[in-house]
């Protein structure tokens, strides 16, 4: 870890809202608020790894409250200097044990931001913290990928996902621990730069454990927020676990 913002300290949330960005679309930011708006109803909304305010904000805008807990300061920064950003309540700390006051009708993470977590220990407590959270028949929401071990030729263990002539980006998996990392080298005035950052994959089926043992029970799991079906073919699901009402 660099400093006390983890991975995401300032040199990373110099350049984090990157509009050309998927992520960054639009339409991909609408779908993703309409089904947080929908699961918030009348009640409030917890994300957790809350960074410059992607979905915080656009939740907000839809007239739920929003809270955000996030270990990065240079992030939350962003987050707060953004038209918008005082509406948002903020915590600083380790979104695996930090607790907030207050129930909400849905806690969620967003964009792999699961995989951050780099050990199972901290997963399974990311989702008890959450349920603690959630008022009854309250939900947790997850988007993150599948992992993409389809794609590894046997003795390979490196996926590339963007090459050009000056930059080029692969994740490096470690099958035996379901270790990853993401590593980035970008050649910026005749010069090499290189970061990596570390984060755990995670199947489905561990995931609906992780619930389970959280006392959480699936109810959606989605290809994307589009809530198109998930199939064997999906690359990526949006899994809702719900909170018990009784």
């Amino acid at each position: 870890m660099r400093d006390a913002d983890g991975y995401f300290g300032e040199a990373v949330a110099a350049t984090y809202d990157d509009r050309t960005s998927e992520m960054f679309d639009p339409a991909v930011v609408a779908a993703t608020v309409d089904v947080l708006a929908e699961l918030a109803g009348a009640g409030r909304a917890l994300e957790l790894g809350v960074g410059t305010g992607r979905v915080a904000l656009p939740l907000a805008a839809r007239g739920v409250p929003v809270h955000g807990i996030d270990l990065s300061r240079a992030m939350v920064d962003r987050l707060r200097a953004k038209p918008g950003g005082d509406a948002i309540g903020l915590t600083i700390g380790d979104f695996a044990t930090t607790r907030v006051d207050g129930t909400f009708s849905v806690a969620y993470l967003v964009f792999n931001t699961i995989m951050n977590l780099t050990s199972q220990e901290a997963q399974v407590a990311c989702f008890r913290n959450a349920a603690v959270h959630l008022a009854p028949g309250g939900c947790f929401v997850i988007e993150v990928l599948v992992p993409e071990l389809r794609r590894l030729p046997a003795g390979q263990n490196v996926v590339p996902f963007h090459v050009s002539p000056t930059e080029w980006s692969y994740d490096v998996y470690d099958v035996a621990t379901q270790a990853t990392s993401s590593n980035y080298v970008r050649i910026v005035d005749g010069r090499g730069e290189y970061r990596s950052i570390p984060f755990r994959y995670v199947w489905p089926a561990e995931l609906d454990l992780m619930a389970q043992l959280a006392g959480l029970r699936l109810r959606d799991r989605w290809d994307g927020w589009n809530r198109a079906p998930f199939t064997s073919e999906s690359r990526q699901h949006v899994s809702v676990w719900e909170k018990p009402a009784d």
